[in-house]
């Protein structure tokens, strides 16, 4: 931004890009900073919430504009809501392809909640399956009514291949910073939020920063929460270095005494003194040891089961607000009386041995999950030692997968009886020492050797025995389906008569 832009007030205008997985939010960004977004996140997926500065000329000179990408995946719920809570504006992206998706709906209530105004950009109108028309009907099908549909909401169908219609858009993301009034005071005393944070074993702890008013300057110090730093290294979203960062600007940086909360507002003052007085005066007062954190389904029962096993989770990434998308693909998971999911640590950084130390000491060795981060060699030793199990993963969706087989692989199994087979005697053989042989005929399922039979005569039950031989059609088989006769040797005290009915039972383990 110029000094002359400055000293009139105004800022660029922060806008959210939201929408549905894959509907090419990253794609237009692409296009819009000349730069690739997508090669750079793994699996062709925006898992930060990332802020980028873009240049957009009209006919009425240069203007700056802050983007805040956000991820489409249903497990970044909370990050989308971040990135709405701190924009001025939001881009609702709506691939022509598809219409409106899940994430659309949900992100349309993240935007009606934050009473932000909107823009529809309508993404790959170059593809052959786009349907501009039908998208806008299914928009419409779900409240949203556009210009031109009854509705006031601005829209317009881009291209980011070919670039059609981003200067459009551009243009009504200016027009509707203007009717909201948006500025910002460069002499005002800095203030913003904490868009994202995370720790770097060479450089330090590291925060990234979108100054909302005033200007962030090197000498400052920085608090958000009970965390500060001195602004001595800062840069600009591209990794130089800057001295200053105006209004409506994001920042990087870096050196925090503690790791800084995503979504937590920061302030400003000019000495270390301040900051580590203000930063002492925002610490949480502690009342006592607090009580291991454990997951909302298991602390919601109203009933309280004994679990048959406890198992500890660690979980470590890189950057603070991906540890929600982590805890969200767990919630997903479906809840068992026989396995308790204890979260022993939510942290930032490379997997320590003090990480398996934590989740390794217990009964049962837990799981330690790692999200973009890194686990050397003494770390996986230590880990097979104690027989924890190490997940490390850069897409979202596979952590999911592997969660799902790994806590099956854990559940207790219960041992449980299954009926298979309902039969009725239709005639009495012999009987004797512990043993009957008799004849009857399947009226229901499978009847099978091996498997424990209970008589009943009417409602009277007369016991059980256990089945050591079957026949069917003189031959000794292992299985007999309904319908079909057989004669079959049970080992029992009962004495069945013609007309006794008899069910079959499995033992199985779920």
């Amino acid at each position: 931004m110029s000094e002359t832009a400055a000293d009139k007030g105004v800022r660029p205008p922060i806008v959210a890009i939201v929408g549905h997985i894959d509907h090419g939010k990253s794609t237009l960004l692409d296009y819009i900073r000349k730069t690739n977004v997508v090669e750079a996140e793994a699996g062709g997926i925006t898992q930060h919430l990332s802020a980028y500065e873009a240049v957009h000329k009209n006919t009425t000179g240069e203007h700056r504009i802050t983007f805040l990408d956000t991820p489409g995946h249903e497990a970044f719920k909370a990050m989308r809501s971040r990135g709405l809570e701190v924009a001025d504006v939001a881009i609702l992206v709506v691939s022509a392809e598809d219409g409106v998706k899940p994430q659309t709906v949900e992100t349309l209530k993240l935007i009606a909640d934050t009473k932000i105004p909107y823009i529809v950009a309508l993404t790959k109108i170059d593809k052959p399956d786009a349907n501009v028309e039908k998208a806008k009907m299914s928009l419409l099908e779900h409240g949203v009514y556009l210009e031109g549909l009854g509705g006031n909401i601005p829209y317009v169908a881009i291209s980011s291949k070919t670039g059609a219609g981003v200067p459009e858009l551009l243009d009504l993301i200016l027009l509707a910073a203007e009717l909201e009034g948006i500025s910002g005071d460069p002499a005002a005393p800095p203030k913003g939020v904490v868009l994202d944070a995370y720790a770097d074993s060479k450089r330090g702890t590291t925060a990234t920063l979108l100054v909302k008013n005033g200007t962030l300057e090197s000498g400052q110090f920085v608090v958000a929460g009970d965390a500060w730093a001195p602004v001595r290294i800062m840069e600009n979203f591209l990794g130089k270095s800057i001295q200053l960062a105006l209004p409506g600007s994001p920042a990087r940086v870096v050196g925090f005494s503690a790791l800084p909360a995503a979504g937590r507002s920061f302030m400003v003052v000019h000495s270390k003194k301040e900051a580590e007085a203000q930063a002492l005066a925002n610490a949480p007062k502690k009342a006592g040891r607090p009580m291991p954190a454990a997951l909302d389904a298991t602390e919601a029962q109203s009933e309280e089961p004994t679990p048959h096993l406890v198992l500890p989770i660690v979980i470590k990434t890189d950057v603070a607000g991906m540890g929600d998308a982590v805890m969200h693909e767990l919630r997903k998971l479906p809840q068992s009386e026989q396995l308790e999911i204890h979260l022993a640590l939510q942290g930032v950084g490379p997997i320590s041995e003090n990480d398996v130390k934590l989740v390794g000491g217990g009964k049962t060795p837990g799981l330690i999950i790692g999200f973009n981060v890194k686990a050397d060699a003494a770390v996986r030793e230590a880990a097979e030692r104690h027989g924890v199990v190490i997940g490390m993963f850069d897409v979202i969706y596979k952590l999911g997968e592997w969660l799902g087989k790994e806590f099956e692989a854990r559940r207790p199994k219960v041992r449980t009886e299954e009926r298979t087979a309902a039969a009725k005697v239709l005639k009495y053989f012999s009987g004797g020492k512990g043993k009957v042989v008799l004849g009857g005929r399947v009226e229901e399922g499978t009847l099978a050797l091996g498997e424990e039979v209970y008589f009943f005569r009417r409602d009277l039950n007369l016991g059980s025995g256990t089945i050591t031989n079957l026949q069917a059609q003189k031959k000794e088989v292992k299985r007999v389906e309904a319908g079909a006769e057989f004669g079959a040797q049970i080992k029992t005290s009962v004495e069945p008569a013609p007309g006794d009915k008899f069910e079959a039972h499995a033992i199985v383990f779920k």
